[in-house]
């Protein structure tokens, strides 16, 4: 393996500097639910509109009924295929790209390609593979089983975990306000909370010459409506973070920004919308972010990170492994350990593809 292995060095990070490279703006092609017993459906049952939350609500209140979604299932990048299917077969049109992927490996806070450059002490580990001409890529689900099997979460940690999945469910509503009750609007403290519901949008989107597919859960709709040319959608996300009552405080929210920005940015989410909680998980105070102002905001504050900087990194990276991985029938592993300064690849002979079945036979069709 170590003759095939590369390295994609990160620093110094100087190489990256200058103006960004051309970003195409993301358009949104198609999009599915996952209901509320995380089945698929083609459809946008669980979109959910943004409503504000009331102020001194207790993010902890239901933590005893959370319905959580099982993570240990493996769903690779399943739903992704799914609806790229669906869309084929609607269209009679091949959606073309270099990659397909979601969200998640570009930004999540475990697997943060475009956050890298300033954040070394993060790690992942992915899996791709070439298939005509496009890279599908997904997460390692052992990498991300790694932090729940290896360490037991306190109380009081997986109670802050459901402080983000309850804020979503104080400030959404599952129709524009207008066409829910009074009651239903006010009586949202006592919803459920469940998170395997999720509503996904899929967008085309790409780096210089480099097309990209990328899906990601959205958590609320603004205004408008998904893929309308005349009423077009404004999405937000949400957001908890602790208030912010000191110069340290201040620093670590900037630094959240970093992942705040680079997941909305790169699938088209224009505001998000932060709920500021005490030491309690009381909510304090709501804030509303426009996506594309929060690199002038780290400029005028600690200059943590650069957005600027983030996107060329992601473009040369993305370059480099169309260059890498070969149609070969292999999967191809893109990994970063905790402090290194390479992204390296190498390919897993033996390992099988994680393309579905249904997803391989319909392309090799001919029908698109």
């Amino acid at each position: 393996m170590a003759q095939n292995k590369s390295h994609f060095q990160i620093l110094p990070l100087r190489k990256f500097d200058g103006a960004s490279a051309a970003i195409k703006r993301p358009q949104e092609i198609t999009s599915f639910s996952f209901d509320e017993q995380h089945k698929l459906r083609h459809d946008d049952s669980s979109l959910r509109w943004y409503w504000p939350p009331k102020l001194g609500a207790d993010l902890s209140k239901g933590f005893e009924t959370f319905v959580r979604h099982d993570d240990s299932v493996d769903e690779h990048i399943n739903g992704l295929l799914a609806a790229i299917v669906k869309l084929e077969e609607k269209t009679g049109e091949r959606v073309v790209a270099d990659f397909v992927t979601w969200r998640g490996m570009m930004t999540k806070a475990s697997s943060d390609i475009m956050c890298l450059p300033f954040d070394l002490q993060s790690s992942f580990d992915m899996n791709a593979i070439k298939f005509q001409n496009t890279i599908y890529i997904e997460e390692s689900h052992i990498f991300k089983l790694f932090p729940q099997t290896h360490r037991t979460q306190s109380h009081q940690m997986q109670v802050g975990t459901f402080w983000g999945y309850k804020f979503e469910t104080l400030s959404t509503l599952p129709a524009w306000w207008a066409d829910c009750s009074r009651s239903k609007i006010e009586s949202r403290e006592y919803d459920i909370v469940n998170n395997k519901a999720q509503w996904c949008s899929i967008v085309k989107t790409g780096f210089d010459n480099t097309r990209i597919i990328l899906g990601g859960e959205v958590d609320a709709l603004w205004q408008g409506e998904p893929r309308s040319v005349d009423n077009p959608p404004v999405y937000v996300e949400l957001k908890t973070s602790k208030e912010i009552r000191s110069d340290n405080d201040a620093l670590v929210f900037e630094q959240k920004l970093l992942r705040f920005w680079a997941q909305s940015f790169l699938l088209g989410v224009q505001k998000i919308i932060i709920g500021f909680r005490d030491r309690n998980g009381v909510l304090q105070s709501v804030e509303e972010l426009q996506t594309t102002n929060l690199p002038s905001i780290t400029k005028k504050g600690g200059k943590t990170w650069d957005g600027n900087t983030c996107i060329n990194f992601t473009n040369r990276l993305l370059k480099w492994l169309k260059e890498k991985l070969p149609e070969d029938g292999v999967v191809w592993k893109i990994k970063h350990d905790e402090f290194s300064e390479n992204v390296d690849v190498y390919p897993v002979p033996g390992q099988e593809s994680f393309l579905t079945k249904e997803f391989v036979e319909w392309r090799m069709s001919g029908n698109v």
